[in-house]
């Protein structure tokens, strides 16, 4: 090859080179833009109270109401029942037992709500520790037990972002079965 078409070569494969470089640097720039602009979002996610005041709030209200909807319902039945009887004698009774059985789905439905409370938390920032690790390449394990992530939680990103969640009144529909007894 002659000196002109090796000066010729070299000089393609630098122009080459350079447009190469080029778009590297210019992907890299928006790489980093990219990753400033979602960096609160993860943050957010890593930092997350999981539910607001306000939802928590709502949602134990739902389902405390559709709880004592349910018991409301069966002290209508009673009375209808008592009206009906004109049997008095086992009023008291029925009246105690409803009470009981209401005030453990209460307990019982509280307890729920804290739980998934406590489970939307974590799958904010699982959720967080996932969006890292696909953006920055971090090693979610690590930080998860920085975090104090459970370690049988981590990487585990398919429950992270299905979120099963029972339903709050999944315990709702078998209220007042020992009661459903007195009213025949």
């Amino acid at each position: 090859m002659s000196r002109g078409a090796q000066r010729s070569t070299r000089q393609l494969t630098d122009q080459q080179l350079a447009h190469q470089n080029q778009l590297i640097s210019q992907a890299n720039q928006q790489g980093s833009q990219d990753r400033s602009l979602m960096l609160p979002t993860i943050q957010g996610l890593l930092t997350s109270p999981g539910y607001t005041p306000a939802e928590q709030s709502a949602i134990t209200q739902q389902s405390m109401g559709a709880a004592n909807t349910a018991f409301d319902a069966l002290r209508e039945r009673a009375a209808n029942r008592l009206a009906a009887t004109n049997d008095t004698a086992g009023a008291p009774e029925l009246t105690a037992q409803l009470g009981r059985q209401q005030a453990q789905t209460l307990a019982s439905q509280a307890q729920q709500n804290q739980i998934a409370f406590a489970n939307q938390k974590l799958r904010d920032q699982l959720a967080g520790l996932s969006a890292l690790g696909q953006t920055y390449g971090i090693d979610t394990n690590l930080l998860g037990r920085a975090m104090g992530v459970p370690p049988q939680l981590l990487g585990v990103r398919e429950r992270a972002s299905s979120g099963s969640s029972t339903g709050g009144l999944g315990g709702l529909f078998g209220v007042g079965s020992g009661v459903a007894s007195f009213f025949g």
